[in-house]
C-alpha cells in the first residue's frame, strides 16, 4: 500500500512560531490508514514482545498469554467477527494480563527524574487499567525540574505523588502492603531509588513497558521493550489504537491524555525530527484528540533564572577535545537538576561539536543525598550513547550500570556516599568537586582522547 494512500497531506510544524500555536495538521486521511493503523499479527511462529513486529499471510492467530503461546486456527474474517481478543498480540497481553488482576491496586514506578514520555504514558497506562477496575499510583523518588514538566504536569492535572526514597522521616508513606505489585513505565528500574523498596516489600513485578535498550534482568508478567522505538508514548499510543481505551474528544481527560503523550512523542523524537513511520502514525492518531491550545503553552514555558544560570556556567567550564564538549558545572540543588540536560542540549549546538556531556554535583538537602549527575547529547550518527557511558563509567557494587542511553542522548548518575554532606565547610567543599570533577573528565578523556591524561592538564 503506497503512502499516498495513507495520507492526502500532513503538515508538521516541529518548532512554534512566536504567536502561532505549535500544529499538527492531518486531512483526509483515508480509509486505508483507519484499517492498518494497527496490524493484525498472523503467524506460524513464537512472538517474542521484544522482538520487532511482523505480518504474515497464513491463517494461525498467535496469542502470547504471559509465557505462553497459543495458536487459533481460524480464518481472518472469523476471527474479526466472532472473537473479542485484539490484532495486536502486544495489546492483546496486556489486556489478558490486566483480565487477571481485575480489582487489585498496582504501582506505577518512574524515574527518579520522569520526562514527557515518562509521565505521559504512565498517565495512559493507568487510564486503561481503570478500565479493568485496577487502581494505580503513579510515583517517583527525585523531582519534577524542567519547566515544561512543570507545565505539562499542573495544566493537566495529572495524578503523580512523590515517595521521599531516603531517610527516616515519610518512612509511612512507603507502605507497600496495600498494592499488589509494581509497573515500570518508560524504565526498566535502573533509574529509580523505588525499585529496592518495591522489591525488598516483596512485590512482584507486574509489566515493564520501556523503549530503551535491555538495561536488568527483572521478569515481569508482562514485558513489552522495543528499543528500536522511539518513545514510549508511541507504544501506550498503539495500545490506544488497538482498542485498549477507546479515547472520547468529548471527554476533557482523554483530550488532556493525548497531549500529554504527543508531547512525550515529541519530546523523545526531538521535535519528530528522528521519526519512524509508527510515530508519525501515532501522531496522526492522537491528532483527532488534542488540545493545540494547550501543547502550544507547554511548549512555550520559560526557563528559570536557576537554569541560565547553569548554561552559563557549562559555557563558562567547557572543554573542547576532538569535538567533545565537556563541562563540570559545580554544585546544584536538587530542584534544578533538570538544567543540566538543557545545559548539554545547548553546548551540543557549538560549531564544530557532535557531542556534549555536562555533569554537576546534585544535592538534597532534606534527604541528605548527593549524587553525580551528568547529561550526554550528540549529532554523531556513529556514536552509541548506551555504550559510550557504559564503557566510560561502569557498574556499581551490585552490578547495575551508573548510566545508560537511546539515539542521540543518555545520563549517568553516580552516588557520591561516604564523602556526602559537610557542604557547610567551603574548602572541603571545594577539594570534593575538584575530586570528582577530575574523575569525571579522566573517565571522559579516556575514551575520548586517550593520548591526553586529565591529571596532568588538558586543554
Amino acid at each position: 500500500m503506497s503512502k499516498d494512500k495513507i495520507f492526502a497531506k500532513i503538515e508538521i510544524a516541529a518548532f512554534p512560531v512566536p504567536g502561532r500555536p505549535c500544529s499538527f495538521w492531518c486531512s483526509h486521511l483515508t480509509d486505508d490508514l483507519e484499517k492498518n493503523a494497527v496490524t493484525t499479527m498472523q503467524s506460524p511462529h513464537p512472538l517474542e514482545l521484544t522482538d520487532p513486529v511482523t505480518t504474515d499471510t497464513g491463517n494461525h492467530h498467535p496469542e502470547v498469554n504471559g509465557n505462553a503461546l497459543v495458536k487459533t486456527e481460524a480464518a481472518p474474517s472469523e476471527l474479526v467477527k466472532s472473537d473479542p481478543r485484539l490484532s495486536d498480540p502486544r495489546a492483546e497481553a496486556l489486556r489478558q494480563m490486566l483480565e487477571r488482576h481485575r480489582n487489585s491496586r498496582q504501582l506505577i514506578i518512574l524515574q527518579d527524574f520522569p520526562d514527557p514520555d515518562a509521565l505521559s504514558s504512565a498517565w495512559t497506562y493507568k487510564l486503561i487499567a481503570e478500565r479493568f477496575d485496577i487502581q494505580c499510583d503513579i510515583a517517583y523518588a527525585g523531582a519534577l525540574s524542567h519547566q515544561e514538566n512543570i507545565t505539562l504536569v499542573r495544566l493537566t492535572g495529572m495524578p503523580l505523588v512523590r515517595w521521599n526514597a531516603q531517610g527516616a522521616k515519610n518512612k509511612d508513606q512507603r507502605d507497600c502492603s496495600c498494592y499488589q505489585g509494581y509497573v515500570l513505565i518508560d524504565n526498566q528500574g535502573t533509574t529509580s531509588q523505588l525499585l529496592p523498596i518495591v522489591q525488598e516489600a516483596g512485590l512482584p513485578a507486574i509489566a515493564i513497558i520501556d523503549h530503551h535498550n535491555l538495561q536488568e534482568s527483572i521478569q515481569a508478567e508482562f514485558t513489552d521493550i522495543r528499543p528500536t522505538t522511539r518513545a514510549t508514548a508511541t507504544i501506550l499510543t498503539q495500545y490506544l489504537q488497538a482498542g485498549l481505551l477507546p479515547l472520547d474528544s468529548s471527554n476533557p481527560v482523554h483530550v488532556k491524555c493525548a497531549t500529554a503523550l504527543m508531547h512525550g512523542l515529541r519530546s523523545d523524537t526531538d521535535c519528530l525530527k528522528q521519526a519512524k513511520e509508527e510515530d508519525f502514525l501515532a501522531a496522526a492518531f492522537l491528532s483527532r484528540y488534542i488540545d493545540y491550545q494547550l501543547l502550544n503553552t507547554i511548549l512555550q514555558s520559560h526557563r528559570s533564572k536557576q537554569v541560565m544560570d547553569v548554561i552559563e556556567r557549562s559555557l563558562k567550564n567547557r572543554s573542547i577535545h576532538n569535538n567533545f564538549s565537556i563541562s563540570g558545572v559545580g554544585y546544584i540543588r536538587y530542584e534544578d537538576r533538570d538544567a543540566i540536560p538543557q545545559a548539554a542540549d545547548f553546548l551540543v549546538t557549538e560549531e564544530n561539536v557532535h557531542t556534549a556531556v555536562v555533569y554537576g554535583l546534585v544535592h538534597d538537602e532534606d534527604e541528605e543525598v548527593e549524587l553525580i549527575i551528568g547529561s550526554l547529547r550528540t549529532t554523531k550518527i556513529t556514536l552509541d550513547p548506551d555504550e559510550f557511558i557504559k564503557e566510560a563509567f561502569g557498574k556499581d557494587g551490585q552490578g547495575r550500570f551508573f548510566g545508560g542511553g537511546r539515539s542521540q542522548a543518555g545520563g549517568f548518575e553516580i552516588p557520591v556516599g561516604f564523602l556526602s554532606g559537610l557542604n557547610e565547610n567551603a574548602e572541603y567543599a571545594k577539594l570534593k568537586w575538584n575530586v570528582y570533577d577530575t574523575q569525571i573528565k579522566q573517565k571522559l578523556l579516556h575514551l575520548v582522547n586517550p593520548k591526553n591524561n586529565v591529571l596532568h592538564g588538558t586543554e
